[in-house]
């Protein structure tokens, strides 16, 4: 079993996937970097959690598609 999500890292992530569909890409670390430019997060541990979310998300909706 993987690592589980806070409600905030979910809420966070799925909030700019709906603000930013076209901008978050499946690397991991091209979306730390992408997210320090769409918002401000002070923690680094959050930002790499919402990041890692954000990739999982974009691998998902490629699945669906």
């Amino acid at each position: 079993m993987g690592r589980v999500k806070t409600q905030l890292a979910k809420r966070a992530a799925l909030r700019l996937m709906k603000e930013h569909p076209e901008t978050f890409k499946k690397d991991f670390s091209e979306n730390k970097t992408l997210l320090m430019g769409v918002t401000e997060i002070n923690s680094k541990k959050l930002r790499n959690v919402i990041a890692g979310y954000l990739s999982r998300l974009v691998r998902q909706q490629e699945v669906r598609k």
